[in-house]
């Protein structure tokens, strides 16, 4: 090979050596290589496999490469399936640290011990996506709620987002103890980490709790002040992948029921509670398994608990009446405020109606003549259009 200086390589057969490669695992899971030199002879050398004679380094570093690049799981068990020594060094902890968020895109009716435990390895060699996914599907889904709270913890720590914002979920409702296990100083602490860290649930959460004064010292302005702030991020992480609707208004008008698609609302969307009128992005793989847990086990295991009502949220009540519900209507409950305002431009706003006398059955919270939701002081509702309706059951 010839360099730009015109320089020459010296020309040396990488065939002449044969590397045999035997691997062993020792206790940690770690692959442990001992090469053996042979000499090959120049008759025999067209025979040798160059794959062979790459270093283990070399091929760690290109497998880390694609699980870190990975669209789906397939992308990276079509690799492991290759051959013996792909199986071996794609299980490296260097390779599985790496691993996208797409990589644990995992089907609820595909869950097994292997998968199980592929997750808990991906896990332990650091990798927060697998921390943040296997801690949900533990504490909703196996109710193992101390390991999988710690597999969140983990992940926060490692500055996570959602992994933050899920814990601030579970401080807010008390999820996996009783009523009295709320902690909603706590809850608004993780919701401003994860606000900061620019996650726009997080800091739509954070201006409501600001507006009502839940959990935190009310101030209004600021408030909404973060609410502007959370609407002009939903649409900027939009915009990249559909420029027309700068253009074209439809960020305005934009909604999936088609006799709601005039319908502009009141005002800027971007001074709304609810945000834009904009498609939902894209749901987390797992939130997405846990929506297709409980949808394949006919519901939430449990006397009268029940999901939240938004379609890419999946998560369930621990306990009863764990979840908010909408003060008019009373049909949908939601695990967050940003939940609620994500369901209610998708879709509850064309379905929402007043339901006479269903405040009544918790005596938790109901509806007075002056339009005022008595309860826990999270929502009001302003006549037609339901701004924040939702009240703790």
């Amino acid at each position: 090979m010839r360099t730009r200086r015109g320089l020459c390589y010296p020309k040396v057969n990488v065939c002449l050596e044969k590397m045999a490669v035997k691997r062993e695992r020792d206790f940690a899971g770690e692959i442990v290589s001992a090469r053996k030199r042979s000499r090959v002879s120049p008759e025999n050398a067209g025979d040798c496999d160059l794959f062979d004679a790459l270093p283990d380094d070399l091929v760690v570093c290109i497998l880390s490469k694609l699980s870190s690049t990975a669209r789906c799981p397939a992308d990276f068990i079509n690799v492991q399936v290759t051959c013996r020594r792909l199986n071996g060094l794609g299980l490296h902890s260097l390779v599985l640290s790496k691993a996208s968020q797409k990589m644990f895109s995992i089907n609820a009716n595909n869950w097994s011990e292997s998968t199980h435990r592929f997750l808990k390895q991906c896990a332990d060699a650091g990798n927060v996506e697998a921390c943040y996914t296997l801690g949900m599907i533990r504490f909703y889904c196996l109710q193992n709620r101390g390991s999988g709270a710690s597999l969140m913890a983990k992940a926060a720590i490692s500055s996570h987002s959602s992994a933050l914002y899920s814990l601030a979920v579970i401080q807010f409702n008390g999820s996996g103890g009783s009523k009295n296990d709320k902690d909603l100083r706590a809850g608004v602490a993780l919701c401003a980490r994860a606000a900061f860290l620019g996650h726009i649930d997080a800091l739509r959460e954070l201006g409501h709790c600001l507006q009502d004064g839940y959990g935190v010292k009310q101030n209004i302005a600021e408030g909404r002040r973060f609410l502007v702030q959370a609407n002009a991020r939903e649409l900027a992480a939009v915009l990249p992948k559909t420029p027309s609707a700068l253009t074209s208004g439809s960020w305005l008008t934009w909604n999936p029921l088609p006799h709601l698609r005039h319908v502009a609302g009141s005002g800027c969307p971007l001074l709304s509670d609810f945000g834009c009128n904009v498609p939902a992005p894209e749901a987390h793989p797992s939130n997405r398994f846990l929506t297709e847990w409980f949808e394949a086990r006919g519901g939430v295991p449990g006397p009268a608990l029940r999901l939240c009502s938004h379609s890419g949220c999946g998560r369930p009540e621990t306990r009863r009446h764990e979840f908010r519900r909408c003060s008019v209507c009373g049909a949908v409950n939601y695990c967050s405020r940003a939940c609620q305002a994500l369901d209610w431009k998708m879709r509850h706003k064309a379905e929402c109606a007043p339901v006479e006398g269903w405040g009544d059955e918790d005596g938790d919270g109901e509806i007075n003549g002056n339009g005022n939701v008595n309860g826990d002081g999270n929502g009001n509702v302003n006549g037609e259009v339901v701004e924040d309706v939702v009240v703790d059951s």
